[in-house]
């Protein structure tokens, strides 16, 4: 029986689906962070082990060493647009057959299952793409050094800035960024927390800054909306096409974006975009 593996993964963790030709989810399975730019090592850990949890209740465990190596599989994977990662991802991986794309990708192909649309992925890092017809058009999701605006990761790191601003008197004070400052040793802890800090760790914040009305985080919050827009207006055709927000932040920006444009609900996760890849491979 031919056996299909979808791999969804990103700065938080990962998450895999075995199916079979049909389409029948067999065993599904989660693992941490699955990066491949930021911790390649960590992210091939992650996604074998994954692949073997859901391996493992799709077929049994007497079973996984043996079908490892028979299946397809296709990847929707955070990092993958650095150059070479994707390369160095493949040695030591098991598959018969494996197409790796970025995460955007596989939540287009997920989301959208074939429909015009734009979709803007909006989690620890953020990733906005448009699919017409066979063609998919990506732009951002480079990474909390050089982009992912409106990220859970750029939100807690623009926390954190504006907290160590604000002790050097460029901002006001206000209570939330005194309360992080402190829970966080000061600007020397800040600093400290920087040097060693994944993106999933700056997302932490966001619980808390999506919960309080202070007006600094009101602010950061209506500078990531603008960026957020910007993307989806770049994306924009004539005549409109219909936005899906997904991610764990996507409900965040279709509410303070409502009116804007059509929002359309996704059709499918980024899972199942994996496999559809993984399909696609064989």
């Amino acid at each position: 029986m031919a056996l299909f593996l979808g791999i969804d993964g990103g700065g938080t963790g990962c998450r895999a689906a075995v199916a079979d030709a049909s389409g029948r989810i067999l065993g599904e399975g989660r693992a941490g962070p699955a990066n491949i730019a930021s911790d390649l090592g960590g992210a091939r850990a992650n996604i074998l082990a994954a692949a073997t949890e859901a391996l493992t209740a799709a077929c049994g465990a007497a079973l996984v060493a043996q079908m490892l190596p028979t299946l397809s599989a296709g990847f929707g994977l955070a990092g993958a647009n650095a150059a070479g990662v994707v390369d160095r991802l493949r040695n030591g991986l098991p598959f018969a057959r494996l197409r790796v794309e970025t995460d955007a990708m596989a939540a287009v192909k997920g989301a959208l299952q074939g429909r015009d649309g734009i979709v803007a992925a909006l989690g620890t890092g953020s990733v906005f793409a448009r699919q017409t017809g066979s063609t998919i058009r990506q732009i951002g999701g480079w990474g909390l050094v050089l982009g992912d605006e409106g990220s859970g990761a750029w939100l807690g790191r623009g926390a954190l800035r504006l907290a160590l601003r604000a002790k050097e008197g460029f901002v006001p004070e206000t209570p939330f960024l005194r309360q992080i400052s402190d829970e966080h040793g000061g600007n020397e802890g800040i600093i400290a927390f920087s040097l060693s800090a994944r993106p999933a760790d700056f997302a932490a914040l966001v619980p808390a800054i999506l919960a309080t009305d202070d007006p600094a985080m009101r602010d950061l919050l209506a500078q990531a909306t603008r960026d957020v827009a910007a993307f989806i207006a770049r994306l924009q055709t004539d005549p409109t096409l219909p936005v899906t927000f997904i991610g764990g932040l996507g409900p965040t920006y279709a509410e303070r974006l409502a009116g804007r444009w059509t929002v359309a609900p996704a059709l499918g996760s980024a899972l199942d975009g994996a496999l559809i890849l993984a399909r696609e491979a064989a």
